[in-house]
């Protein structure tokens, strides 16, 4: 009997031996499970991190594309901006030289056909003097109305032209009589 315990304990202490055997090959088994995950949570962090890292410069280098695209067309509309204001102001200096041009040529034509009248009052004057004085008086009295009434009238037109028409009623109207006289203008005749 004594072999037969003693086969029992040997088979006991084989069976003790494996099981110890493959609990240490199934512990060594989970840490070698436990350190490849491990490994791979890592990797996969790091990959996470990588993946993070690189859409957070591409997310930055759109944003800057599109900073840039903007400053781009903002210069370009102020730039298209200032053109066109300058074209306008342009446009309006030569509008109004053109307008002074015209002003210009207007008093020209109306101070040469005061003139003329003028001219014709005074010849018209010289040819009557010789129908007597008081025709003369007449005369000369209707060529300053005349000359007066042309004055008025190019002075009209003038200010018509330059847009600054004023108040008629300060100055008078020669031909009609009307408003002020003056007396400078007022003859006298010899007796």
């Amino acid at each position: 009997m004594a072999s037969h315990q003693d086969k029992a304990s040997y088979q006991a202490g084989e069976t003790k031996a494996r099981t110890e055997e493959k609990t240490g090959q199934a512990m060594g088994a989970t840490k070698d499970t436990a350190a490849h995950a491990k490994e791979a949570t890592k990797q996969k962090a790091s990959d996470t991190g990588s993946y993070l890292g690189q859409k957070t410069e591409e997310a930055k280098h759109k944003a800057g594309e599109t900073t840039e695209a903007t400053k781009q067309k903002t210069g370009e509309t102020t730039e298209s901006t200032k053109q066109k204001a300058g074209e306008t102001t342009e446009a309006a200096k030569q509008k109004a030289a053109e307008a002074a041009e015209a002003a210009k040529h207007k008093t020209a034509e109306a101070l040469e056909a005061t003139k003329q009248k003028a001219g014709e009052a005074g010849q018209y004057a010289k040819d009557s003097a010789g129908a007597g004085k008081d025709k003369t008086g007449s005369v000369i009295q209707q060529a300053t109305d005349q000359v007066k009434s042309a004055a008025v009238g190019a002075k009209d037109a003038v200010m018509s032209t330059l847009g600054m028409s004023g108040d008629d009623n300060k100055q008078g109207d020669a031909a009609t009589g009307n408003g002020k006289k003056d007396d400078s203008s007022t003859i006298t005749r010899d007796q």
